[in-house]
């Protein structure tokens, strides 16, 4: 049985319930990440013996399916987007602020689809958007293509996050202690396009670097919406 379909125990002794479960464990990942997540901490956290949980969930992995699908009440679009594009678009940047909010998202994001009711609800409202502008199939090649661009983006711009407190050094100063190897390498004329990368190019912030991505990746998906089918 999975866990969108299981029952809540009936008039546990001790008040208990799905939701002040999925908010336990919400809590401790994002104070520690996914590692931090287990049955008996999350009951720790709510006083609660590990068995007890064992009524709503039966593995770990059910308690992330719960803890997405949670988040994922962030991501359902406010109102009907006003073409395809906006629906995509927003679609990205939400599931971007979502997994800021809480980074241990990043680490769950592609794979199987999610299957809880705001994940579906999600889906639903991008697959809406969509719906008439070309057959099922380019229909769901576009989404996933959009989707595999900002779940890559999301986990890199994540994993330089971790690296920053991990090590103590903002991107500029890794970027400054790193110079002299760099600036040595480069010196070798090994690498001619690598060089003027780094010395032509322009550094902008996360947002923009993924802004300006999604809009590249947009356009390509709108110039296969429009090609003719044959």
């Amino acid at each position: 049985m999975s866990v969108w379909d299981r029952p809540e125990p009936p008039h546990p002794p001790v008040p208990l319930d799905r939701g002040s479960i999925i908010a336990a464990a919400i809590a401790l990942a994002d104070e520690g990440g996914l590692a931090a997540v287990s049955v008996r901490k999350v009951a720790a956290r709510l006083n609660a013996g590990p068995m007890r949980l064992y009524g709503y969930i039966s593995t770990k992995d059910q308690l992330f399916d719960l803890m997405v699908d949670e988040v994922y009440a962030e991501i359902v679009p406010g109102e009907r987007p006003g073409d395809w594009r906006e629906a995509l678009r927003g679609l990205a940047h939400r599931t971007r602020q979502a997994a800021l909010r809480h980074e241990w998202l990043a680490d769950l994001l592609g794979g199987r689809p999610a299957l809880g009711p705001n994940s579906l609800a999600v889906t639903e409202a991008t697959l809406a958007a969509l719906d008439g502008l070309a057959d099922v199939d380019t229909v769901m090649r576009a989404v996933e293509t959009v989707s595999a661009y900002f779940t890559g983006a999301i986990r890199r711009e994540v994993a330089d996050l971790r690296a920053e407190r991990a090590t103590g050094l903002s991107k500029r100063d890794w970027q400054r202690a790193s110079g002299p190897h760099v600036t040595k390498m480069l010196a070798t004329g090994r690498f001619p396009a690598l060089s003027r990368a780094v010395h032509d190019g322009t550094e902008v912030a996360a947002e923009v670097s993924f802004a300006t991505g999604l809009d590249w990746v947009l356009d390509a998906v709108a110039a296969k919406l429009a090609r003719p089918a044959g």
